[in-house]
């Protein structure tokens, strides 16, 4: 089932998510729902504060990046099928050179950024079937699961910019949060007037 993905400006996503038992309820099927969700509005990413829930769960699919031409043959192999759950996952350490890359988020339609963020991290969590993992991975797979791992932390990438783009991004921003924007999956608005 397609769930509305929560828009900036919505407390929720400010909030430091709460590990979760095995016995969450429906856990099966609210992962399913976020696959969903996630693949309905073309993400390669999607957190639960995202879809309303401040839960320490998020999920991972990189394989659209994989076609990218500018990455090596080891990069585009390691992004194609790389789907993975993470449940009340920690960061361990994050380490290398930062680098920047343009970001987006599906809370925040239409605001691209470039956002620099360390090179490699090592994380601890638990997969769907709550079996305890601690990885290792550098790039854009680190990339994408630090800025799903910010979700589960009450952060957003927009948090990261310089205060000069955050101060040009505010009226883009708070047109956001009141559904003043057109997007092609569903959405609900913390700051809109009208009921959808």
């Amino acid at each position: 089932m397609i769930l509305p993905i929560v828009a900036y400006g919505d407390p929720v996503l400010r909030k430091v998510a709460e590990d979760i038992e095995s016995d969450y309820p429906k856990l099966e099927e609210l992962i399913s729902n976020m696959w969903d969700t996630m693949y309905n509005a073309s993400g390669v990413g999607l957190a639960a504060p995202q879809i309303g829930l401040p839960i320490r769960l998020f999920l991972v699919d990189t394989t659209p990046f994989s076609d990218d031409e500018d990455l090596t043959k080891e990069e585009q192999n390691a992004l194609k099928g790389f789907k993975k759950v993470f449940i009340n996952a920690q960061i361990e350490d994050e380490t290398g050179e930062e680098w920047a890359f343009n970001e987006g988020c599906l809370s925040i339609p239409d605001i691209r950024e470039d956002v620099s963020r360390k090179d490699t991290l090592t994380i601890s969590y638990m997969d769907e079937n709550f079996k305890a993992h601690k990885e290792t991975y550098d790039g854009l797979l680190a990339r994408v699961i630090q800025h799903e791992y910010d979700h589960i932390e009450g952060i957003l990438f927009t948090d990261k910019l310089s205060s000069l783009k955050k101060r040009l991004l505010k009226g883009r921003l708070t047109n956001i949060s009141k559904g003043k924007i057109r997007v092609d999956y569903r959405m609900r608005f913390p700051n809109l007037k009208k009921a959808r």
